[in-house]
């Protein structure tokens, strides 16, 4: 071995050794100790990863991000994964690839139709609005919190033509019935898997369904790299349309710090550019520069050994939380599973019953005060946000689920960083507040 070397090893080996300083282990103490909705579950490994990475000081994309794409495509089963800045670019990467003008009749124009539900996450949303398009939303089955699937042929008009779904909380939308519709209407459907890595429906991954799905890798989700996404096809044709879209929208395919890949770069005629323009400098898109940097991808392929553990503590610790509230139900809506799936939940969605004589906002606050972190689901209503006051969509049916999940609906944590004493304590302290709160009504 090289000096450089021997310091590299010497630099790693001090990196796990700070992490043991740094970060050491705490007891959960009951009512002291907070009960976090997410957070970042990492180790000497991750740390170590990502100053190795920083050494090479290759601050874009590099090695990291090609082993990190080649390892998540492996365990998806698809053929290309793409890495982006965070899982909102994803979907603005996915959205945007299907604009393109190489998809002929097929991509989408201004003024088109993409399916989506009101229940959601803005981007999710966003992207179709940022490219001219029309979002139609349509209602959420409760319980479940995806996408009624009895609305699906009410919003279809002859301008629709994609689908963007996500599985919300991790919990897989009802794909076949979604696919049988997508077929019969020669539809695009992207999958938001930004919640879900490593659901299943029908024992097969999410995110393996539709022409396009996206991932988040935010602190978060399921693993992360501090900030990160990635678009996954099976289409080679929409992969270089998310090269494109992601990379300023080039016409180009080289890696960073690579030229001549295609092995004619001067001998292009695209556009009324004149012959022989450098390639590298050749735009077919109005793209984005959405990349991430090797750092993060680092990152992101030591999380990856850890993905297993990951998906069953957040399904074991749903499993404990199920059984734990079980005896709720009559003031709770408890979380359904879709039939036919196994979920990677990212958390536990709870509805309070019309007829349980508290409100979300007292029991809400009950938790909060008892160290217990909550969140709504997302944007309830997205025809009620600020936001999309004077964007241009269309409402298909009613939102009567919808407007429920705005009001009465709120989700808990579940991620692997809590174990087993703080899930009881969680279940304990839901037991002390509702009789509490019950017995003042």
């Amino acid at each position: 071995m090289s000096k450089k070397d021997d310091l590299r090893a010497a630099i790693r080996g001090l990196t796990a050794e700070y992490y043991q300083e740094a970060f050491p282990e705490t007891s959960f103490m009951p009512g002291i100790s907070q009960v976090p909705v997410s957070g970042r579950v990492f180790d000497q490994q991750d740390l170590s990863a990502v100053v190795d990475s920083g050494l090479d000081f290759w601050l874009t994309a590099g090695r990291f991000a090609d082993l990190f794409e080649h390892r998540f495509a492996k365990l998806l089963g698809l053929r290309d994964v793409r890495l982006v800045n965070s899982g909102s670019s994803a979907n603005l990467v996915a959205v945007s690839a299907l604009t393109s003008s190489s998809l002929g009749e097929r991509r989408l124009k201004p003024g088109d139709e993409v399916i989506t539900v009101a229940a959601g996450f803005p981007t999710t949303v966003n992207p179709i609005l940022q490219n001219g398009l029309t979002p139609v939303f349509i209602d959420v089955d409760l319980g479940t919190y995806n996408v009624d699937v009895k609305q699906l042929e009410q919003a279809l008009s002859p301008r629709t033509k994609a689908l963007i779904f996500a599985h919300t909380l991790g919990n897989p939308f009802d794909i076949m019935t979604v696919l049988a519709f997508v077929r019969k209407h020669n539809l695009w459907l992207i999958e938001d898997c930004c919640d879900a890595l490593g659901s299943t429906f029908g024992g097969r991954m999410v995110g393996t369904f539709g022409d396009i799905a996206t991932f988040s890798f935010y602190p978060a989700h399921h693993i992360t790299m501090g900030e990160g996404g990635c678009v996954a096809t099976n289409k080679p044709q929409l992969t270089k349309l998310i090269e494109s879209f992601r990379d300023w929208g080039r016409d180009c395919w080289c890696a960073p710090g690579k030229d001549n890949t295609c092995g004619k770069r001067f001998d292009w005629q695209l556009g009324t550019l004149p012959f022989g323009y450098d390639h590298k400098y050749i735009y077919s898109h109005i793209g984005y520069n959405l990349k991430l940097s090797d750092m993060q991808a680092a990152v992101g392929c030591s999380q990856l050994d850890k993905l297993p553990a990951f998906i069953q503590a957040r399904r074991d610790n749903f499993s404990a939380l199920r059984k734990g509230l079980g005896d709720l139900e009559e003031f709770f809506i408890l979380p359904i599973p879709t039939p036919n799936s196994d979920p990677s939940w990212f958390g536990f969605p709870i509805g309070i019953r019309v007829e349980a004589p508290f409100s979300r906002e007292e029991l809400v606050q009950h938790l909060l005060s008892a160290k217990i972190a909550t969140r709504f689901v997302f944007g309830g209503n997205l025809t009620k946000q600020p936001a999309y006051r004077d964007a241009n969509y269309r409402v298909a049916g009613t939102l009567d689920n919808t407007e429920f999940v705005m009001e009465k609906v709120f989700w808990i944590g579940l991620y692997p960083g809590l174990k087993a004493d703080a899930i009881e304590y969680v279940v304990d302290t839901f037991h002390l507040i509702v009789n509490d709160l019950k017995g003042r009504a």
